[in-house]
């Protein structure tokens, strides 16, 4: 049989693919989503009746929206998981401390004591307006 170039395997680890590592490329690449993103939310969503004014454009709301944004264009993208398995341990780890919060939650909740407190003194009350 022949073997496969560069490899005796079929199994031989695949190369990763090109990653862009320039600055300049990436950001470029961002303003170019971010402009894409802009014109979506700036296109009319419906056809208006004839006859009728267009709304006035808020300026303050457009630049507040658009300064917000600026980091975005700025960012690097995330980098992914190194492995499947990197992934599930995250998940892992993301789920239990979820599960500890939510159970300190419900632990605070049931043994408040200003709650036993309030319902000792209802007891207290409701027992000398029957007697």
């Amino acid at each position: 049989g022949s073997q496969p170039p560069g490899g005796s395997s079929i199994f031989a680890p695949v190369p990763s693919p090109a990653r862009c590592t320039d600055a300049a490329t990436m950001a470029r690449r961002s303003g170019v989503a971010l402009l894409i993103l802009a014109a979506l939310c700036v296109a009319p969503t419906f056809v208006a009746p004839s006859g009728s004014e267009p709304a006035p454009v808020d300026t303050a709301r457009v630049a507040a929206v658009a300064a917000g944004l600026t980091p975005l264009a700025l960012e690097q993208p995330a980098s992914a998981y190194d492995s499947v398995v990197a992934m599930l341990q995250s998940w892992l780890v993301g789920g239990i401390a979820l599960v500890l919060i939510y159970g300190a939650a419900f632990v605070a909740a049931l043994a408040n004591p200003l709650t036993k407190r309030r319902q000792e003194v209802k007891a207290e009350v409701d027992a000398i307006k029957k007697a």
